[in-house]
């Protein structure tokens, strides 16, 4: 079993179709996002969804037109069938971070991995706190940055610039495909404050 796991986030009608920026978004990432999904299957690697579910009593749950998005069970929280591939895991989470109270941590070690590729929606919400958190837990993060995907461009942007800042390296997928093959592994982000 391979060490590194590729982490999507909220890759679901609901939240995809929230505006058209979103959709304009993802539409132009699409092709690239899932090449690299499926390269990163072929070469024996794990694709973990993170599937945001809001709990009905949920508060702070954004509302969309005062409906509530993703819920268990329907149409618009399923993960995209584009994204999905045979073999991958769809793990629920309910809020941002795929860690926050969720066993995604348990079953990562429980199989071995100590590296996660964090991608998805939006950059400076869900990759941005599931890759700190990652990084909390001592894995080796990486953000690919054509696999990241904000409504304005500006907000992956200085996503983008923090994460690289602090607790991930950020490179584009072929980058992160050419370290694969050259070296069958990751380097560690090695953090210095200034």
């Amino acid at each position: 079993m391979s060490t590194i796991a590729v982490l999507t986030n909220d890759l679901q009608s609901d939240l995809v179709n929230k505006n058209e920026e979103r959709k304009a978004a993802v539409e132009k990432a699409t092709p690239g996002y899932v090449e690299f999904l499926g390269a990163m299957r072929a070469r024996g690697h794990l694709v973990v969804h993170l599937q945001m579910i809001n709990p009905p009593d949920d508060p702070v749950a954004e509302r969309y037109n005062g409906v509530l998005p993703v819920q268990k069970g329907t149409e618009g929280a399923a993960i995209l069938p584009e994204f999905l591939g045979e073999g991958d895991i769809v793990l629920e989470k309910n809020k941002d971070s795929g860690f926050y109270e969720t066993d995604l941590h348990e079953r990562l070690r429980k199989i071995g991995v100590d590296t996660v590729i964090v991608t998805g929606m939006q950059t400076q919400i869900c990759v941005q706190t599931t890759a700190a958190d990652a990084y909390f837990r001592n894995y080796k993060v990486w953000v690919p940055s054509d696999c990241v995907i904000s409504a304005r461009p500006e907000d992956t942007a200085r996503a983008l610039e923090w994460l690289d800042g602090y607790c991930a390296m950020v490179a584009p997928s072929s980058r992160i495909l050419e370290l694969l093959d050259q070296e069958n592994v990751l380097p560690e982000k090695v953090f210095v404050s200034p």
